[in-house]
């Protein structure tokens, strides 16, 4: 479904899109490994909060744990993303090789989800085997890495088709 948004409306929610902010607190645990609660720092003024879960799995053939900095940067075609730029936290094992970590992330409400970036940046090194993104009213997507990322770069995959202008 898609909505037809005013010229305002698109302002703003661009301009939240520039100015939005994240930060990383545990709050239950699933499973093994915790989940982890990002909630990213716009107005609910100017533009409408939605929930994201995003389901992370490390490869077996990982480092045994990473303390490099991760961060994720996901969106759609219309340029609306959510970016979380510090999901890591080294004291709590979090991307341990063969372990699967959950998040759930609070942000602007985007249309369906079509790409998704990693950024590692450190010495220890990671390989994630694949990320799963459920989103509200939306089938949940999922990105294959299986490789090691490079240090300091965004590194991922866009399947977004051009939207007409």
């Amino acid at each position: 479904m898609v909505m037809k948004m005013g010229g305002h409306l698109l302002f703003l929610s661009l301009a939240v899109f520039f100015f939005s902010f994240c930060q990383a607190t545990s709050i239950t645990s699933t499973s093994t490994k915790s989940l982890f609660f990002i909630e990213t720092n716009q107005s609910a003024a100017t533009a409408r909060s939605c929930s994201y879960t995003l389901s992370i799995k490390t490869s077996c053939s990982s480092t045994k744990y990473t303390r490099d900095k991760i961060s994720v940067a996901f969106g759609d075609s219309y340029g609306f993303e959510v970016h979380a730029p510090r999901l890591d936290n080294p004291s709590s094992k979090i991307f341990e090789s063969c372990s699967t970590d959950t998040f759930q992330i609070r942000g602007l409400c985007i249309y369906e989800i079509c790409y998704l970036n990693l950024k590692r940046v450190g010495s220890d090194g990671w390989k994630p085997e694949s990320v799963k993104v459920y989103g509200p009213d939306r089938p949940a997507i999922t990105f294959k890495y299986d490789k090691f990322l490079p240090n300091g770069v965004w590194f991922g995959f866009n399947h977004c088709k051009k939207r007409p202008v």
